[in-house]
């Protein structure tokens, strides 16, 4: 059988996956026993899989998600007030699909951000195209891309991201130039896509955290009204990793001296 001249025009085809397959496939004793359509099959299965990973790459990576988090990963032993329903219903991404917003409020420490990029890591897998921006950051690119006239070009952008993941909001009160921005970004998406937003600050501060009380009320009544809010509360996490890996004290000795 010439297998070679096949294996070339896969790779030309750019059907990589279903090259490596195929070469599997004559390698293995036991590709006789399989029929024409389980051969052929496998071939598919594998290069779909494999075009499948690749696009799933190149969202996380257009993504930017600050930490990397997986939705099966998430602690709920720890007594945060994290409702678990709630976040395996979120697992599901029917908000996504009904642009609803999702709200991630705590004191700082609490998990905010690994929920927010766990969540945008699920929207990843699940084909929807994802933007992380801390706030800080959001605001300094809108500003520069205002002096070099890609303004329109980024909130274009901006807008036809299926999930814009916002977070540490809140953290000082908005300029007027800001508050302008993120009101342009929010209508923008309002009833095109979904926006997660993570604060440190209370949902009940915010009017005060943007200023102005007629473009606050224009912001907030675009993303509160159709989003699940997630309150966090206790003790910082991070404090108390650290103090789980502190070694007790003891008479200096260290664990292997004998």
């Amino acid at each position: 059988m010439l297998i070679h001249p096949a294996l070339d025009k896969l790779k030309q085809l750019n059907l990589l996956g279903m090259q490596r397959a195929l070469i599997e496939q004559m390698e293995s004793p036991e590709r006789d026993r399989l029929t024409f359509d389980e051969r052929f099959g496998m071939l598919v299965d594998t290069e779909y899989t494999e075009r499948e990973n690749r696009r799933l790459k190149c969202r996380l990576k257009r993504a930017q998600l600050r930490q990397t988090a997986c939705v099966e990963d998430i602690d709920y032993r720890q007594p945060r007030g994290l409702d678990k329903a709630l976040c395996v219903s979120l697992t599901g991404c029917d908000w996504l699909r009904q642009h609803h917003n999702v709200i991630i409020t705590g004191p700082t420490g609490t998990g905010k951000s690994y929920l927010a990029c766990a969540l945008g890591h699920k929207a990843c897998r699940e084909g929807y195209r994802v933007l992380y921006f801390r706030a800080s950051r959001l605001f300094q690119d809108l500003a520069i891309a205002k002096a070099d006239g890609r303004y329109d070009r980024l909130l274009r952008a901006l807008a036809r991201t299926e999930l814009l993941v916002l977070d540490d909001w809140g953290t000082a009160p908005l300029t007027d130039s800001q508050r302008r921005d993120l009101f342009e970004v929010i209508e923008d998406r309002y009833d095109r896509g979904s926006t997660l937003i993570a604060a440190q600050m209370p949902l009940k501060h915010w009017h005060d955290t943007i200023g102005d009380p007629t473009i606050a009320d224009a912001i907030l009544d675009r993303l509160v009204h159709n989003a699940y809010t997630i309150t966090l509360k206790g003790e910082s996490m991070r404090k108390q990793k650290a103090m789980n890996l502190t070694p007790p004290h003891n008479s200096g000795k260290k664990e292997n001296d004998s």
